[in-house]
């Protein structure tokens, strides 16, 4: 989608917000690029990480921006706002701003999150759109970072001894390099 740059905090100009998304301490890097018309909150960016990293919302999440934590209230957490009443263009974000949501408290999924544009569309964005990305993302509960890499260790050594055990685990397969834009777009425009 083309546009035209916003004017840094024109509030009545609609704004589309094009994000680039992190999945930290991973080499080489897993990422995704995501473009998100402004109207929609965090819990919408949360919906759509969760199906652009291929993940299935089994676990706790939350954002932290501008030190403050948001996360969905049905979990009850301390000191943590809802992430409902947050809408991305009533929130600050301006080019270079970054934060983080993490995801999965247990395996420690931490996403850094980064305003790259701030854009005003020239045509009605209606849904989020990801603009590319690379690398699969670790499949849920492998274990965090430690075990993402002792799980490609094994799957990627015949010889390894939990070589068929990962194997049958992750369903007979798994492509760590890949990555389906067209795939994830369609499901976006699904859930849209």
């Amino acid at each position: 989608m083309k546009g035209k740059r916003a004017s840094q905090g024109d509030g009545g100009t609609p704004q589309a917000y094009q994000l680039k998304l992190t999945l930290l301490g991973i080499k080489p890097p897993i990422w995704r690029r995501i473009l998100m018309p402004g109207k929609m909150n965090l819990e919408d960016l949360h919906y759509v990480i969760q199906t652009v990293m291929g993940w299935d919302n089994s676990h706790l999440h939350l954002f932290e921006l501008g030190g403050t934590e948001y996360s969905d209230p049905m979990f009850k957490l301390e000191e943590v706002e809802d992430e409902r009443k947050v809408r991305l263009d009533k929130c600050g974000l301006r080019k270079g701003t970054s934060f983080l949501y993490r995801y999965d408290f247990g395996d420690s999924w931490e996403h850094q999150i980064k305003v790259e544009k701030v854009l005003t569309p020239e045509e009605k964005l209606t849904h989020p759109t990801c603009m590319a990305g690379e690398r699969a993302s670790p499949p849920e509960d492998c274990g965090g970072i430690w075990g993402y890499e002792e799980l490609l260790e094994a799957l990627s050594d015949p010889d390894h001894p939990d070589h068929e055990d990962m194997l049958e685990w992750v369903g007979g397969q798994f492509a760590p390099e890949a990555f389906d834009l067209e795939g994830v777009n369609k499901e976006l425009q699904r859930h849209g």
